[in-house]
């Protein structure tokens, strides 16, 4: 799955507003106007959702090269003289000392692939004060509430996926970063758990960002680590987590920036809004464990942990998994107790509709905790205190699928929690018999990529704080945290409002497709 980019397939279209062929005058005094007159023949003007650039030469010849523009496939029409860049796609834009304007964007090479590009064009006479008011106007046209020249520090996995995040990191996502004007500070991780340590000793002063060149499980060590710190809660919050997808699950860059793609992640990233998320406390015998994503036991656990030898399969894996055991009429017997805080799903629709509806936040509104905010206290205790008064133990001798979710999607084609919102203070429950007949359980599978499976009536949906699950029957079997393999053994989750921080496009949803 990839995202499109401010609605565009081509971001060479005529715009809508070009029904002139001849520049305007560039004015004389500093106030930013939109338009930027770049020679006789040529101008720059700032459209209502892009970057027009109209240049007569453009009829003159069909060489890379033409106009100031420097973009090797740039695709030249004979009766063109008008093409536009959509704001999200430009990443930066000077003037240099000797009279040149640079501007250098995102070029959509096909739908899931951008590459850096540079327009350029030589002022015969310099107005520096209005060029720069107009190169202002573009940067916060382009950026908005985003914060620009993020300082990022960069984690490249070379074991995850098929262990090409290195030679990805510098063919796709370097050079958006450098023409983003981004400071970089990348580092190649050694061994498992060395992004706990990295993250865990980290100047959180000196970043805006962690950047996982990795699938989904150097995040998950990313916020572990970070956890660790005496501050954690301040580190927590002040610094974003994101995902340049390079692994074979991608889950925290389809849910915040709406692609797989690692240069549309890098772009996404460079663009992104700080977000709250919340975290989940997972523990465990003596240990607590943070989640950003899921906690799973049954069907799904199986199907992400128990088809390891399938990774050459990348994301069918998991359908494959997932088809088999379904079949196959599996049951995980538990006891269940939960925290429920919304029910029903018309409640639940409602919840996410009003939340979509709100317009983008304009900043991170909450508060940063103090250099002695730790991690919060558990609200309910661990899995080895007794059960909370208000929670009852249910038997579930016939169970499927446990899957607790934080995120929407958990794979391309796996949009299982449509209801989910990064920082609503819940989970998003799923719960389905494993004795359901052979025709429905393939009707589910199916449901999931037309995005009807929140309705199916078997499904049963809920929004809960907390949990705890003890599996029995079994001596051995499969918990996945965030598609990591814990011991098979009971334990406790509690949600944290915004405790972690991440990037986004919108500032407060799921690129999804909600209910």
């Amino acid at each position: 799955m990839t995202m499109a980019l401010a609605g565009e397939d081509d971001p060479f279209k005529d715009p809508s507003l070009a029904g002139s062929q001849t520049p305007q005058p560039q004015q004389s005094n500093h106030a930013p106007g939109t338009t930027l007159a770049v020679g006789r023949n040529a101008s720059l003007t700032l459209a209502t959702d892009s970057l027009v650039v109209l240049d007569e030469g453009l009829l003159e010849t069909r060489s890379a090269n033409c106009c100031g523009i420097s973009l090797p496939h740039l695709p030249l029409h004979k009766n063109k003289t008008t093409r536009s860049i959509p704001f999200f796609n430009i990443l930066w834009a000077e003037l240099s000392n000797n009279g040149e304007i640079a501007i250098q964007y995102a070029h959509i090479v096909s739908k899931e692939t951008v590459r850096v590009a540079c327009i350029n064009y030589t002022l015969e006479k310099t107005d520096s004060g209005y060029i720069d008011a107009w190169i202002e106007r573009l940067l916060d046209r382009a950026y908005g509430a985003s914060q620009r020249r993020k300082r990022i520090k960069v984690l490249v996995n070379p074991f995850g996926g098929k262990g090409g995040a290195q030679k990805i990191y510098l063919r796709h996502i370097a050079p958006i970063f450098a023409a983003a004007q981004c400071e970089i500070d990348v580092e190649v991780t050694q061994h498992n758990g060395h992004a706990v340590e990295i993250a865990a000793k980290l100047d959180t002063e000196a970043y805006d960002v962690i950047a996982c060149c990795s699938g989904d499980g150097i995040p998950h060590e990313v916020f572990n680590g970070l956890s660790k710190k005496g501050d954690a809660a301040r580190a927590l919050a002040k610094v974003a987590v994101v995902q340049l997808p390079c692994g074979s699950g991608n889950a925290l860059s389809l849910n915040m920036n709406g692609t797989d793609s690692p240069s549309l992640a890098a772009l996404a990233v460079v663009k992104g809004l700080r977000t709250p998320l919340d975290l989940v406390s997972v523990t465990q015998g003596d240990k607590r464990t943070l989640s950003f994503l899921s906690q799973s036991v049954g069907i799904v656990a199986e199907t992400d942990l128990g088809t390891e030898y399938l990774r050459w399969m990348g994301s069918a894996r998991f359908t494959w998994g997932f088809f088999v055991r379904l079949v196959g009429k599996t049951i995980y017997p538990a006891d269940i107790a939960i925290k429920v805080e919304v029910d029903n799903k018309a409640s639940i629709r409602q919840a996410y509709g009003a939340e979509s509806s709100k317009p983008p936040p304009s900043h991170d509104a909450r508060p940063v905790p103090t250099a002695d905010t730790g991690l919060p206290a558990l609200k309910y205790g661990t899995v080895n205190d007794p059960l909370p008064e208000s929670w009852a133990l249910i038997p579930h001798d016939k169970l499927g699928n446990f899957y607790a979710g934080n995120m929407a999607y958990m794979s391309p084609d796996a949009n299982f929690f449509p209801a989910s919102l990064p920082s609503d203070g819940c989970l998003d429950l799923i719960r389905i018999q494993g004795d359901i007949k052979r025709h429905t359980a393939i009707g589910t599978m199916l449901a999931i990529s037309k995005h009807t499976f929140f309705d199916l009536p078997h499904v049963d949906y809920q929004k809960i704080s907390a949990y705890r699950i003890i599996p029995k029957n079994q001596a051995d079997g499969y918990i996945s945290i965030d598609g990591e393999r814990v011991p098979f053994e009971p334990f406790q989750a509690e949600v944290h409002k915004g405790l972690g921080t991440v990037l986004s496009r919108s500032g407060h949803m799921y690129e999804a497709k909600g209910v």
